[in-house]
């Protein structure tokens, strides 16, 4: 896999129900991990998603999460497109087109999970994010 686009939910605490709503529809393996499994010590988001994944036998692939109290979450504007495979010099090349005339929200660097993440919206009000898969091993 070079790279993959697919849209990417934002909710206000029910993105477990959500995903497992689109997991009765389109069927496929869902993964759900919460803010607690990466370390948050929030009692108000430790149950939360922080990250979901379903993947479908379509080939279809939605993701999403919870957004925290604490950040907006606009109706409308709550959904993200997002590009994410291991060819890291291709996109690399999407992150600097995107982010070059628009504002970057999270730079483009290594995460706690791994892997290299950033976010960003471009100059036409669209939310990307973009995420280089680590090797494993």
């Amino acid at each position: 896999m070079a790279s993959v686009l697919n849209p990417y939910i934002n909710f206000r605490g029910n993105a477990r129900q959500a995903m497992e709503f689109y997991q009765g529809v389109f069927g496929g393996e869902l993964r759900l991990n919460t803010f607690g499994q990466y370390g948050s010590d929030d009692a108000a988001t430790a149950e939360q998603i922080m990250h979901g994944q379903l993947e479908t036998p379509s080939g279809y692939t939605i993701m999403a999460s919870d957004t925290p109290a604490t950040m907006a979450l606009n109706p409308g504007d709550h959904i993200t497109i997002s590009l994410s495979g291991t060819d890291a010099t291709e996109l690399r090349g999407y992150w600097e087109k995107l982010s070059s005339s628009g504002k970057v929200s999270m730079p483009l660097e290594k995460q706690m999970w791994g892997d290299e993440f950033g976010s960003c919206t471009d100059q036409f009000g669209i939310q990307w994010m973009v995420n280089i898969t680590q090797p494993q091993g």
